[in-house]
């Protein structure tokens, strides 16, 4: 089953304007900028990181060339030690595959449990550009309607400063 129609369905009811842009399969961001370069905005990746006890989950988003250091992002959440989720255990939070995640995963989250955490770099950006939960597709949103899209869910939201510039 595609994942996208329930990600247009949603911004179409929240009244969420975006475009959408479908391209060949990518599984890395390096993969996916090249379908991206053309499409004016922000590039973003988002990572699906778990804490050492594995009871807490956070989806990362941060633009594309902006590395992230998970001993930084633990200081900043206050967390124990941040690794990268498996692809059992965010199928399981998120429904989602590797190559795949974004946002709009969070439609999969019934009970509000994935913690976001986004860079404040993106801040008032006319242009994000996301997968709609499946990898050979993209879609752009403004950051006020990335926001709007956010308070629909359940889940908590902090935007957080990641150290380091997006060409560092």
């Amino acid at each position: 089953m595609d994942p996208a129609p329930p990600v247009y369905a949603a911004l179409d009811t929240l009244g969420i304007p975006y475009e959408r842009h479908e391209h060949p399969a990518v599984f890395h961001a390096e993969d996916a900028s090249k379908y991206w370069n053309p499409i004016p905005g922000v590039q973003c990746k988002n990572l699906f990181l778990r804490n050492k006890k594995g009871d807490r989950h956070y989806l990362v988003v941060l633009e594309i060339s902006k590395r992230a250091d998970l001993r930084e992002i633990v200081k900043l959440v206050g967390d124990d030690r941040l690794s990268f989720g498996s692809p059992e255990r965010l199928m399981a939070e998120l429904g989602l595959t590797p190559g795949s995640v974004s946002p709009f995963g969070l439609l999969n989250d019934a009970d509000g449990s994935v913690r976001v955490l986004i860079d404040r770099d993106l801040k008032g950006a006319d242009r994000l550009i996301f997968h709609p939960n499946i990898n050979t597709a993209s879609v752009v949103v403004s950051w006020a309607d990335l926001e709007r899209f956010l308070a629909s869910r359940a889940n908590p939201v902090r935007v957080i400063a990641l150290p380091g510039s997006p060409d560092e």
